[in-house]
């Protein structure tokens, strides 16, 4: 009886995350504990992706191929779903999500579309232009979807990314903070091109934080607990 019943068991769904970065790992580990208990996960990491899009400033051919090989790599380790944790290589996950019969996502669709809804001046912001400009064609072409008009300033924090890197993790910081504090004046929603940068939000204060700031991670998770 108890062989029949362990048979008729329903196995748990796999979530399989797709990072360029081994930093990523901890942090959606944690989502997916909060928003995503009752699915298994395992994770994919390649930083050359994200290395490799930088040294080139832009996404490559080559790079794109690689991503998508990546959701045929994922779904063949099991995963009944796939996330790519990345803003910057976004174009290639659409791609590799129209090759696919499982879902694929890419981190920053649900919070594009929740920016849309909340506002029609909208703010995205990034210290890397090529995560800049792929996460702002995204807004864009979702407010499309939702057949919304908006207007859209993108920002670049000029050397934050580079401070970062080389250690410097104040004047990053400082360059991301006074860089939210001016947009929140002109616009209605800013979107996090980058997750790293949702710490910087967390320095400011209330009468600072004058609009809705989003960050793609937890905007994601909710997004996939609403739909799995």
């Amino acid at each position: 009886m108890s062989n029949s019943n362990e048979n008729n068991a329903v196995k748990p769904k796999t979530l399989g995350l797709i990072h360029t970065s081994a930093t990523l790992v901890p942090l959606f580990a944690e989502l997916c504990a909060k928003y995503l208990p009752h699915l298994k996960t395992f994770n994919i990491v390649d930083d050359s992706l994200i290395k490799n899009t930088i040294a080139c400033g832009e996404l490559t051919k080559s790079t794109s191929a690689r991503v998508v090989n990546y959701a045929e790599s994922a779904k063949e380790a099991g995963a009944d779903y796939v996330l790519y944790t990345c803003s910057s290589i976004g174009p290639a996950v659409e791609i590799a999500a129209s090759l696919q019969d499982i879902p694929v996502l890419r981190v920053d669709q649900p919070m594009a579309d929740k920016a849309v809804q909340i506002g029609n001046r909208i703010g995205v912001i990034a210290t890397l232009q090529t995560t800049l400009a792929p996460t702002s064609d995204l807004v864009e072409r979702r407010a499309k979807v939702a057949n919304k008009n908006i207007a859209l300033t993108a920002v670049l924090c000029e050397g934050a990314f580079e401070a970062l890197m080389s250690g410097d993790a104040a004047t990053h910081d400082q360059k991301v903070g006074d860089a939210l504090k001016e947009l929140s004046k002109k616009v209605d929603v800013i979107v996090l091109a980058q997750a790293s940068m949702a710490r910087v939000v967390d320095m400011l204060n209330d009468d600072e934080k004058q609009v809705p700031i989003l960050a793609s991670p937890p905007i994601a998770m909710e997004y996939l607990a609403s739909i799995l």
